[in-house]
């Protein structure tokens, strides 16, 4: 008897043991903590959440279309392949691709969950471990989330792309606290929030946005962690190690930029890859959106001052400066509101009829 799987590739054939070097900072005093990081710590404890109870997984996705994304976003919409292709060809390849994406999502939380656990062991001040103990929970969700999303309502997951599985590789590898937040928290995990902004203002399906607004209030204080801690740090060092972080974050972004792009879904669709990805290197809805991708990343590294010539020449090249001007407070902020529509919508929804829960939104 044959037994399905969701997995493109085996996921023993990818595992993956690390030996690393990492410090580990304890300290004793315990009354010399800072207002702001207390404060974001009680957040953190606040606003924990079941991914079970929050989140409607009784939602089904569309067999065409499962998170109901616009055509637009694939990268080879509109090309004479894609006018070539069938409805049912499509409505497959949409199931790859979003699979792919979700796929990702999923790996970059599992790297996410274990470089908090290294922040919690690594960075000295008790204040900090208290935050960075709750994002390991926020982190555990993630994957949890993702995971359950992939299996239950794709029931097809992809493997980890070289990329990210090469700067995750450099990122644990790094015996110093703050290169593992730069590499996760600010690159990585920034990526990511210009995937999840795209799923959740875009998806026509429900559970997917939903799902990525949750998440992305999470981030918002993940990243004030981040920005609070390292605008802190970064001033103390030599302009030799301030160079050094400039060129690990000029480096992971030129990678990420130039070669973070879908290649299993295309032949697993039953498309001819090289075509196809012949057809996203020109194509510029990637460049658009690759772009947007990196709209969190360069105003948060801008904001904790690692901001030298060497890394404003690296992001004009990749076409990507003028995101210096994001007010990444107010776009933080604005994540947490949307969520926080999401949970409105919900509770309006459980008093009764659809005209009683638009009347209950409108009403707060």
């Amino acid at each position: 008897m044959t037994v399905s799987t969701p997995y493109v590739l085996s996921p023993e054939s990818n595992d993956w043991t690390l030996e690393t070097r990492q410090e580990t900072a304890i300290s004793w005093e315990y009354d010399g903590n800072r207002k702001e990081l207390l404060s974001l710590y009680g957040k953190g404890k606040q606003e924990q959440w079941d991914a079970a109870t929050r989140i409607d997984w009784s939602r089904d996705l569309d067999d065409e279309n499962p998170m109901g994304l616009p055509d637009e976003m694939i990268w080879i919409w509109g090309s004479d392949l894609w006018n070539r292709m069938t409805r049912s060809e499509r409505a497959n390849l949409r199931r790859h691709l979003q699979a792919w994406q979700i796929s990702q999502f999923l790996h970059g939380e599992q790297g996410a969950l274990i470089c908090c656990a290294r922040i919690v062991q690594q960075v000295s001040s008790l204040d900090a471990k208290y935050y960075a103990a709750t994002q390991v929970i926020d982190e555990a969700r993630h994957v949890e989330i993702y995971s359950r999303f992939l299996h239950e309502k794709f029931g097809l997951v992809y493997p980890l792309v070289p990329p990210l599985k090469t700067l995750l590789d450099e990122v644990f590898n790094r015996k110093e606290w703050d290169f593992v937040y730069l590499g996760m928290q600010v690159v990585i995990e920034g990526l990511a929030l210009g995937s999840f902004q795209l799923i959740r203002d875009h998806a026509a399906n429900p559970l997917a946005a939903q799902i990525n607004a949750y998440v992305m209030q999470d981030e918002a204080r993940h990243v004030a962690f981040g920005r609070l801690v390292l605008r802190d740090y970064y001033p103390q060092l030599s302009d030799g190690e301030r160079n050094e972080r400039e060129e690990f974050l000029a480096e992971a972004c030129h990678l990420l930029a130039e070669r973070f792009v879908p290649t299993e879904p295309w032949e697993c669709a039953g498309l001819p890859k090289d075509e196809c990805l012949a057809i996203v290197a020109a194509s510029p809805a990637m460049k658009y959106q690759h772009h947007r991708l990196f709209s969190r990343i360069v105003p948060t590294v801008k904001d904790i001052g690692l901001w030298g010539p060497k890394i404003r020449a690296a992001y004009e090249t990749l076409g990507i400066l003028q995101y210096q001007r994001v007010d990444i407070g107010a776009l933080l902020e604005r994540d947490h509101q949307a969520a926080q529509k999401f949970d409105q919508v919900r509770e309006a929804a459980n008093l009764g009829s659809p005209a009683d829960g638009v009347a209950a939104v409108a009403a707060r």
